[in-house]
C-alpha cells in the first residue's frame, strides 16, 4: 500500500540514525495515500432495474451480455454520417433526443464505461446498495409537489412559448440565472462533482491530491474542485455552497467526509439545502479505491439511501474543460425564447 508523509518518515529516520531527540517520545501517524487519477465510468446504473429485485450482483454471463450489447450499440451509433442526408424538418422531427433529432451529442462524445464494476469479485447490479432493492426511496409529499412544479420547466418542445400560454411566471427563460447550473457551465452535468460523486454522461475522471491537512478532489467535467479540510469545523449555517462544506477525518485507513451547508441548488438531482452526505474513501490496493456514501435529506426523501462504487486508477490525465469558450448557444437560447414569446403574443392577439 502506498504511504504518504514522506517528510515525516525521513525526519524520523534521521533522528534514529543520529540519536538526535532519542529520549523524546514521538508518534508518527501514517495514512494511506489516496492521491492519483481515477476513471469511474461504468455500465452499472445508479438505480437497479426493478426486474432484478434485491439482487446485489450479476452472474458473469449476465455482465458479459450487458457489456456486449453496449459495445454493439456504440459500434452501430458511431458510424460515419451520410454526407448526402437531408436536413431534419424545421423545429425537429418530434422524436426524443437533442431538440427533436436536429443535432447533439453522439456516442463519440459519450463515455459510460465498457462494463459493470466489480466489488468483492462480483459484478454489481446498481450503485445503490441500501435500500435492498437498489432504488432511491420515495419522495415526501411536499417534495413530490415541488418536483411537479419544476416539471413545468421541462416540457417537451411544442413549438410555442408554453410559459406564456400556461401563465408560468417567471418563465424559465426570463432570467439567465434561472437556467440550470450545468447549462450555465457552473457545475458538472449530474452529480459528477458531488457529493455524492457519481458517474455521468462523459468526462468521468477524478484527481485526488492529498496533504496532511487537506484533500482536494478535481472533477474532470466543468472542473469542479472540492476542498476537504481534515479535522476542521463546519462553516456557520448561513454560509452555503453548491458543493457544500466538506470536513474529513480518518477512521483507521478510511477517509470519512461529512458534507453539509449546501445552497438551494445542490448537484444531486432533487436534493435541497438540507442535504447531508457522508462519504468514505478506502484504498483497496495500488490500483483502486472503494468509494461509498450515504445521502440524507428528510425534506426530500422518506429515508436515507446509500451506495458504493469502485474507483479504478487510470493513466489518463485531466485536460481543461472550457465549457463556454467560443460557445454562443446560451445567447441563442435566450434569443430563441424572445422569438417564441413574440410569436405567442401574435397568436393571442389574433384570437
Amino acid at each position: 500500500m502506498q504511504i504518504r508523509w514522506a517528510a515525516i518518515s525521513a525526519l524520523t529516520a534521521v533522528s534514529a540514525a543520529t540519536g538526535w531527540g532519542a529520549d523524546a517520545p514521538r508518534k508518527v501517524v501514517v495514512r494511506p495515500d489516496l492521491s492519483g487519477f481515477y476513471d469511474i465510468a461504468t455500465l452499472t446504473p445508479l438505480t437497479r432495474p426493478a426486474a432484478l429485485g434485491d439482487r446485489l450482483s450479476l452472474t458473469d454471463a449476465e455482465a458479459k451480455k450487458i457489456a456486449d450489447e453496449a459495445a454493439a450499440l456504440r459500434a452501430a451509433t458511431s458510424k460515419a454520417s451520410d454526407p448526402n442526408r437531408k436536413a431534419p424538418p424545421e423545429g425537429g422531427d418530434g422524436s426524443e433526443g437533442a431538440a427533436g433529432n436536429v443535432g447533439g451529442y453522439n456516442t463519440v462524445w459519450v463515455d459510460t464505461g465498457e462494463k459493470n464494476f466489480k466489488i468483492d469479485g462480483k459484478f454489481r447490479t446498481s450503485i445503490i446498495t441500501d435500500p435492498a432493492n437498489g432504488r432511491i426511496p420515495p419522495m415526501t409529499p411536499e417534495a413530490r409537489k415541488r418536483a411537479m412544479e419544476r416539471a413545468k420547466y421541462n416540457r417537451p418542445n411544442r413549438g410555442d412559448a408554453f410559459w406564456i400560454t400556461e401563465n408560468i411566471t417567471p418563465g424559465p427563460y426570463d432570467d439567465p440565472e434561472l437556467r440550470p447550473t450545468a447549462e450555465r457551465c457552473l457545475l458538472s452535468f449530474g452529480s459528477g462533482g458531488g457529493p455524492p460523486m457519481l458517474p455521468v454522461l462523459y468526462n468521468n475522471l477524478k484527481q485526488i491530491v492529498q496533504t496532511k491537512d487537506t484533500v482536494m478532489i478535481l472533477n474532470e467535467m466543468v472542473h469542479d474542485a472540492r476542498i476537504i479540510r481534515i479535522n476542521g469545523q463546519h462553516e456557520p449555517p448561513e454560509i452555503r455552497r453548491w458543493l457544500g462544506d466538506s470536513i474529513g477525518r480518518w477512521e483507521g485507513d478510511t477517509l470519512v467526509v461529512d458534507t453539509t451547508n449546501f445552497n438551494d441548488m445542490p448537484a444531486l438531482s432533487g436534493a435541497s439545502r438540507n442535504l447531508h452526505v457522508i462519504e468514505k474513501f478506502k484504498r483497496l490496493d495500488d490500483k483502486s479505491l472503494l468509494y461509498s456514501f450515504t445521502v440524507e435529506d428528510p425534506t426530500v426523501w422518506t429515508a436515507p439511501w446509500s451506495g458504493e462504487i469502485l474507483w479504478p486508477a487510470t493513466d489518463q490525465r485531466i485536460f481543461e474543460y472550457a465549457c463556454h469558450e467560443g460557445n454562443y448557444s446560451f445567447a441563442g437560447i435566450l434569443k430563441g425564447a424572445r422569438i417564441l414569446e413574440a410569436d405567442a403574443e401574435k397568436k393571442k392577439a389574433a384570437k
